[in-house]
């Protein structure tokens, strides 16, 4: 539960609080003899609140931030909070002139009883806000149906009990390279926007190698600015600025041609605010997925149309995806599983929606339409279509199941790489081979799509056998569906990232396909969180 502003909150604890006649927790017999003003105030106090309240009675009600020992755990605080928008948190959620006219309002025991539990909601808000995020994922977006790892709040006061307070507090946000790299770029943007951007916009809609005239000219002061071309009084479109066109390109995810067309000039145009949003929203997913993603696992990003497995955070294979197409009923979701195994000829068991919506009207008008599909009724058997009446059925009534027996045309390819989920989320090959030159691939009903799905599964074998290739193609050759468990599940991770950064090399921007970092980043700023230009 999120709090009032802390403002808010020293009013209203300045009218007081009612005097509860008997402790929480059942703790009244135990402190009713001898008990101190301050700890009958900090239990009353930490009584709605479970967590907290499990942490006093287990400390025996004693202080954690007000008592004269709890200096250096007060300043690491307020230090914490100070820079709270260095993280693209809401710092107005965490005022340290607030904090401190609490800190100096206790006149009496029970009121610094009240001030400790209000010291202990803002750091349990603090320190969940910057490991796991300010939003909750699942209110923003259908799709992003990751569970978040939130941390108990009883065992977070304990653990800021008994550790040094400023290494305590350096160790809450993510200690991934990607949330550095994201934090070091933040700061980059913040700077260029306190300049006023990139400069003037690129004029027109398409600019090639041997152009020249005014558009040129702002493209090479574009190009500068970013970082991409070194200064020049050059006016033409010369090697030069095709090839810092090129990089460009990679970094955005789009065809490196060298030419500067419509698409091309859209995302050069795109300004450092926009940018910036970006990071912000980056860091906050970040956030979200603060755990471990294994030394081996399987990143696909949504955004990127890639897959990718990294093994101690270096990439060691990559090849292009096709993910769910921009309809509401196709889009990939994002979560995170573990692949148990692969099937080598797997069969294609259409899923219910795709059945009634798509093959069922098919089959009405025309009963062997789709002949490369078999019927099945509900104890398994196959049915002849030729006893089936089509058009006496619903979407809602339609009994039959659809499969495709493996074969070269089988709508999941040769092979498909499992993860159980309740999304029916998988990873697989495809007869279409033609949407992976595509620059923007998203074409599936939400499963992901292997443009490399042999090597892949190579990769994936290489750990349990000499010859993953020869394994593979035994299984393959049998034309029989088979199943191939991996020896050590491998974590994978489907993400969404519109920003990205490299280990080395230039940051990554990507388009918002589905338009789910747009919605975070209005929940960010209507949470408060706020873009900063910060001078150099």
């Amino acid at each position: 539960m999120r709090m009032l502003p802390l403002s808010r909150r020293i009013s209203a604890l300045a009218l007081g609080a009612a005097v509860a006649s008997t402790l929480a927790l059942g703790a009244a017999p135990a402190m009713a003899q001898g008990v101190t003003a301050f700890k009958q105030a900090v239990a009353e106090a930490a009584a709605q609140d479970k967590g907290i309240a499990a942490y006093y009675q287990a400390a025996n009600y004693d202080d954690l931030w007000t008592g004269n020992d709890d200096g250096a755990r007060r300043r690491a605080l307020l230090e914490a909070v100070a820079d709270a928008g260095a993280h693209g948190l809401p710092a107005g959620r965490y005022d340290p002139a607030a904090i401190e006219a609490l800190l100096a309002s206790p006149k009496t025991a029970r009121d610094r009883g009240r001030v400790e539990v209000e010291m202990s909601k803002l750091f349990l808000q603090y320190a969940r806000d910057i490991q796991t995020g300010v939003l909750e994922p699942k209110r923003i977006d259908s799709g992003i149906v990751r569970a978040i790892p939130y941390r108990d709040r009883a065992s977070l006061l304990a653990a800021v009990g008994k550790s040094t307070p400023k290494a305590f507090f350096r160790a809450l946000p993510p200690k991934t390279g990607e949330y550095a790299r994201l934090m070091k770029e933040k700061m980059r943007l913040e700077k260029l926007l306190a300049q006023g951007g990139w400069g003037q916009s690129v004029p027109g809609s398409k600019l090639e190698p041997g152009a020249q005239g005014a558009g040129v000219v702002a493209l090479r002061n574009r190009l500068v600015a970013m970082g991409y071309m070194a200064p020049s009084a050059s006016q033409s479109y010369d090697a030069a600025m095709q090839q810092a066109v090129q990089q460009f390109q990679v970094d955005h995810g789009l065809s490196p041609d060298g030419v500067a067309g419509s698409g091309t000039l859209a995302e050069i145009n795109v300004p450092v605010e926009r940018r910036l949003q970006s990071i912000l929203v980056a860091m906050e997913r970040e956030r979200w997925t603060n755990i471990p993603r294994g030394d081996r696992h399987v990143l696909v990003n949504l955004t990127d149309f890639s897959a990718k497995i990294v093994d101690f955070d270096k990439v060691t294979f990559e090849t292009r995806s096709v993910i769910g197409a921009d309809s509401s009923d196709r889009r990939s979701p994002e979560f995170s599983d573990v692949m148990e195994h692969m099937v080598i000829n797997p069969t294609w068991n259409v899923p219910r929606s795709i059945a009634v919506k798509e093959y069922l009207p098919m089959m009405k008008r025309n009963p062997n339409a789709a002949g490369h599909l078999n019927l099945y009724d509900a104890r398994g058997r196959q049915v002849s279509r030729s006893s089936i009446n089509f058009n006496a059925y619903t979407e809602r009534t339609f009994p039959y199941n659809i499969k495709q027996p493996p074969s070269d045309g089988n709508a999941l390819g040769l092979v498909k790489f499992m993860f159980p989920n309740k999304y029916n989320i998988y990873l697989h090959d495809t007869p279409s081979k033609s949407l992976f030159e595509r620059e923007t691939r998203a074409f599936s009903h939400g499963c992901i799509r292997l443009q490399q799905p042999f090597d892949f599964a190579y990769a994936l074998l290489a750990v349990q056998t000499d010859d993953p290739k020869g394994l593979f193609h035994s299984k393959l050759n049998t034309g029989r569906e088979t199943v191939v468990p991996l020896d050590q599940p491998i974590p994978v991770h489907l993400i969404y990232r519109t920003a990205f950064t490299q280990a080395k090399g230039n940051t990554n921007y990507r388009r918002d396909v589905y338009g789910r970092d747009a919605k975070i980043w209005n929940a960010l700023s209507a949470a408060g969180v706020t873009l900063r230009a910060v001078q150099g």
